[in-house]
């Protein structure tokens, strides 16, 4: 039975072309999430002529680090009109098209599974660079050019979904933002702090045992990372309870419709929970101590991004302790006024749940279609 898995090296050269002249001035970089980025290196005294030029359909790549960073940094660039990048990263691109699709090997690279390997396959001590030759041995399977046209239309199809959903959950925010300011600038408003509003808990290190009966055995545990200034369905990691110390049996659980917001690190972002959570020390949960204040107590918060960060102490690192949020003063219109936002604004946030959960739904079909790119030969030989 013959493998229709190759090395990726046999379908793809290096491309060296540099700057000369000054031709192109839109310096980019590569991030690990695998997409250029605008540079932001100090170019003072730099000579521009001796960067890369990177054309349409090629790639660039950072095979440095790999180990340490646990992903491979390579994108591939669609625009028409060229950029530059830093010496460092190779560019390459493939050979024949004909053979082999830029956007199918672009899908392949984005694969967890290929981290993974190249992760295992880098070298070089601290920094665990992948050597170049290492690169081009990896193997991916390489399907007719009508399949892989086929899973690439998929693939794209589902990623312009979500495209869109992301879109039109940002102008709902948007528009659920402008009702609250409205609100608070044309209305008599009477002004309260925060802690008469709602009630504060900060996250611990270890969840509690007591807490288990809320996630069939497994605690649902959120940290900063997964604050993302929208609803937070769930968490992808999880902890059993045999994995708990006694220390973890003190610590307090996180309610589904209440608001979350880091603490430290990247300060003021913002999520409401849909469900039973528990969270670390770099997390604070507020709880509205009447319901309809939600929406209001929300975007009052998101307006004060700046503030937040602002109102931050500490030498060492910076935090956003409690008795500083539960200080703020804010704005409460009176019953009737509140009433018009809590319905405009909570009928915008079932929306903006709804579209997220499609989201959801969505990221998993895509893992579910770069899963079965390993599966093609298999298909191929039992035809």
């Amino acid at each position: 039975m013959t493998s229709n898995y190759k090395p990726i090296g046999d379908y793809i050269q290096l491309v060296d072309e540099r700057n000369k002249g000054l031709q192109y001035t839109n310096l980019l970089g590569i991030s690990v999430t695998k997409a250029f980025i605008p540079s932001v290196a100090n170019i003072i005294g730099t000579d521009m002529e001796n960067y890369k030029i990177i054309r349409k359909n090629q790639f660039a790549c950072s095979i440095m680090q790999v180990r340490r960073d646990k992903k491979m940094p390579v994108a591939l660039y669609k625009s028409d009109e060229p950029s530059i990048i830093s010496q460092a990263y190779p560019i390459f691109e493939i050979k024949d098209t004909n053979q082999l699709l830029p956007e199918y090997l672009m899908m392949w690279f984005t694969r967890s599974e290929f981290d993974r390997e190249a992760c295992f396959n880098a070298v070089g001590g601290v920094r665990g660079s992948l050597e170049w030759e290492d690169f081009c041995l990896m193997q991916l399977p390489i399907p007719s050019p009508e399949k892989q046209r086929e899973i690439v239309k998929e693939y794209n199809i589902i990623q312009n979904r979500i495209a869109l959903n992301n879109q039109l959950i940002a102008k709902l925010e948007e528009t659920a933002q402008t009702i609250y300011n409205k609100v608070v600038k044309e209305n008599q408003c009477e002004e309260y702090l925060l802690k008469d509003l709602c009630t504060f808990q900060e996250g611990y290190v270890n969840p509690s045992q007591e807490n288990t009966k809320y996630f069939d055995g497994n605690i649902k545990w959120l940290r900063a990372n997964d604050v993302n200034g929208g609803f937070i369905l769930n968490t992808t990691r999880t902890l059993t309870e045999e994995g708990f110390s006694s220390a973890g049996s003190s610590a307090l659980l996180f309610k589904p419709q209440t608001i979350v917001i880091t603490k430290s690190g990247t300060i003021g972002r913002l999520g409401i929970l849909s469900d039973y959570m528990c969270g670390n020390r770099a997390v604070i949960n507020i709880k509205p101590k009447e319901d309809y204040n939600l929406p209001l107590i929300f975007f009052f918060l998101k307006s004060k991004y700046n503030e937040l960060i602002d109102m931050a102490v500490g030498s060492a690192q910076a935090n956003l302790y409690v008795p500083i949020l539960a200080s703020m003063r804010i704005n409460l219109p009176d019953k009737k006024d509140l009433t018009h936002f809590y319905l405009a604004s909570n009928d915008i946030l079932k929306l903006m749940k709804l579209k997220t959960i499609e989201t959801k739904k969505l990221e998993e079909v895509k893992d579910l279609l770069l899963t079965r790119m390993t599966k093609v030969e298999s298909e191929i030989e039992t035809v």
